[in-house]
C-alpha cells in the first residue's frame, strides 16, 4: 500500500518499514507500492520463495478504497495469503496489521459495505481462524496501535501520514509491537 510505500517520508530511511528493520538490525525487502495490496496469490508466492526471518504485512486500506474484496472474500483473501507464505516460511514470524486511522474511512461503507472498523475485525478473526488451526507465530497487529486517532493530525489527506506520521509508525510499532511480541 501507499501508507508501506511511504511517498512523503523524508528519505528511503525514514520511513515507517526502514525505521522498524534498523531498529531491530533487520535487513528489510519493503513491498509496499501504492495503491496495490489487494491479497494477490501471486505476491505472496513472492513472498513465500524469498529469504525471510520476519514478515509483516499491512492489509485493508486498498481493498477498502478500491472494494476489491468485500466482507465474504477478505478474511479468506487474507488466510490464503498466509497460508501460501507458510509453504516455505512455516515457523517465521508473521505480523499481520490492519489498517491505520483514516477518519472518514472509519464508518463510512465503500461500494461492497466494507469500512475500516470492519475490516479490523476480519483481519482479527482471519488470524484468529489461522491461529486456531495450529499457527503460533502469526500474530494480529491492531493498526490504530501504530497510528491510532491520537495521531489523526498526521494525515494531511485523512489517509497518508506525513513524514512524522512515518516516524511515529515507526516507533509505535517497534515500542507496542516488536518489543513485545517478536523480539
Amino acid at each position: 500500500s501507499s501508507i508501506s510505500h511511504c511517498r512523503t517520508a523524508e528519505s528511503p530511511t525514514q520511513t515507517w518499514p526502514a525505521i522498524v528493520a534498523r531498529g531491530r538490525g533487520l535487513n528489510l525487502t519493503c513491498l509496499g507500492f501504492g495503491g496495490q495490496c489487494h491479497l494477490d496469490p501471486m505476491i505472496a508466492r513472492l513472498i513465500r520463495d524469498l529469504p525471510a526471518d520476519f514478515l509483516s504485512i499491512c492489509v485493508g486500506i486498498n481493498v477498502q478504497g478500491s472494494a476489491s474484496l468485500s466482507p465474504r472474500t477478505f478474511r479468506t483473501g487474507i488466510i490464503g495469503f498466509v497460508k501460501i507464505v507458510r509453504e516455505k516460511h512455516p515457523t517465521m514470524p508473521f505480523a499481520v496489521m490492519s489498517p491505520i486511522i483514516s477518519p472518514p474511512r472509519e464508518t463510512k461503507p465503500n461500494a461492497v459495505g466494507f469500512n475500516l472498523r470492519m475490516m479490523r475485525e476480519e483481519v482479527k478473526a482471519a488470524v484468529a481462524a489461522l491461529q486456531a488451526h495450529g499457527d503460533r507465530q502469526v500474530h494480529y497487529v491492531d493498526g490504530l496501535e501504530v497510528l491510532g486517532p491520537d495521531l489523526a493530525h498526521l494525515l494531511p489527506d485523512e489517509l497518508h501520514p506525513n513524514a512524522e506520521g512515518y516516524k511515529a509508525m515507526g516507533r509505535n510499532f517497534l515500542d507496542k509491537v516488536a518489543a513485545t511480541r517478536f523480539f
